[in-house]
């Protein structure tokens, strides 16, 4: 489930287009399609797998988990360097893609499965969950049950990358389009979606926002151990200390 950058959504209302409210991203996902992936934030999926591959030293032949994979890029693109992926996404229409997609000979497989009941038993040397694909999709309460399933998937000593939008970013740049609540760190956007063939859909979308401490205390509740949280963004990642003037937090560490 996969989502944009300052826009992600939990509800989605659409007047007049077909979009529906549905469960989570699915109806969001059924109108954008593989529409999702011209956005010129999937642009840099190359830069970030990359960075993903050393800063948690995955080696060729490692079991990684992707937690809300939407049309599976960054699966596709760990594949491509060797890894055994299996990408996972609340989103049937996004899992569909992401099997269409996949290059003969990498090794990439897609499932429909909730990122908050997650079922794998200490299968995955890593695990991934980036752009909102699941954490800070949900809601404060069940992204726990999201990192207790990551933790959960992992081997002991496995290592993880999280991202999530930070809440200083939304403070310092207030979205004319949208509205932070304080209380809860939740961003709201009203913003227009376009399908693949060009039909336009308002959407109600929602993401809650965190502080590096907040990610650091999640992750101690679900069992993982932080070692770092970076200032990111799209296409950029690196190993910068947490700012006000980047979108995205990026948490690495192992389980506990």
């Amino acid at each position: 489930m996969e989502l944009l950058p300052a826009t992600v959504g939990l509800h989605v209302h659409a007047s007049g287009s077909g979009l529906t409210e549905g469960h989570w991203f699915e109806p969001l996902a059924d109108h954008l399609g593989a529409a999702y992936l011209r956005y010129s934030f999937t642009k840099g999926t190359e830069q970030e797998a990359a960075f993903l591959v050393e800063a948690l030293e995955l080696a060729p032949g490692e079991r990684v988990l992707d937690v809300g994979c939407g049309p599976g890029r960054h699966a596709h693109a760990l594949a491509a360097k060797g890894m055994d992926v299996v990408g996972v996404d609340i989103s049937q229409r996004f899992v569909d893609l992401a099997n269409e997609r996949t290059p003969d000979g990498a090794s990439a497989t897609f499932q429909r499965l909730d990122a908050r009941t997650l079922r794998f038993d200490a299968e995955f040397d890593a695990a991934i969950s980036l752009c909102q694909g699941a954490f800070g999709l949900v809601g404060p309460v069940d992204d726990i049950d999201v990192l207790t399933g990551i933790a959960r998937s992992l081997r002991a000593g496995g290592r993880f990358a999280v991202s999530a939008f930070s809440s200083y970013f939304q403070v310092r740049y207030p979205q004319e389009t949208g509205s932070f609540d304080v209380a809860s760190g939740v961003q709201h956007e009203r913003t227009v979606l376009k399908s693949e063939e060009g039909i336009e859909a308002d959407a109600d979308l929602w993401t809650t926002c965190y502080t590096a401490r907040e990610l650091q205390l999640l992750c101690d509740r679900a069992g993982l151990r932080v070692d770092a949280v970076w200032s990111v963004e799209p296409g950029k990642y690196q190993r910068q200390a947490p700012t006000i003037e980047t979108p995205e937090l990026l948490m690495v560490g192992r389980k506990a």
